[in-house]
């Protein structure tokens, strides 16, 4: 079933920015957070059939952890579309721009997360 609300990834997004600028995150890295988010976002709203996933930002030492929560049981799985594909990337990009992602099950759903190391 598909849900016609969209997850509001500009204020997603610009919590993110904000927690970020607040610590001293440089633009690139900032950046490159808000893009791994939006992947994360979308993915869970439309694979996870979730209208509004639930987003945590943690901020612990150096590293910065950002999840997303979803009501699937059905974890993600990395494809390799074919090269004029539309879609398909979002975790290769995802793995392109953070240190580290991975997926925690949990009783409903998951959460799916990324970390990234201050410099």
């Amino acid at each position: 079933m598909r849900h016609l609300n969209t997850p509001s990834l500009a204020i997603a997004r610009q919590s993110l920015h904000d927690a970020m600028t607040r610590v001293g995150w440089s633009p690139s890295a900032i950046a490159d957070a808000e893009l791994a988010l939006v992947e994360l976002l979308v993915n869970a709203w439309r694979h996870g059939d979730t209208p509004a996933p639930v987003v945590q930002i943690l901020a612990i030492n150096n590293t910065l952890r950002v999840s997303v929560a979803d009501e699937s049981p059905k974890l993600p799985e990395q494809r390799t579309p074919a090269p004029l594909a539309e879609s398909g990337r979002g975790l290769q990009l995802v793995e392109g721009l953070t240190h580290r992602w991975g997926v925690d099950p949990q009783k409903r759903g998951k959460f799916i997360w990324f970390e990234l190391d201050a410099a």
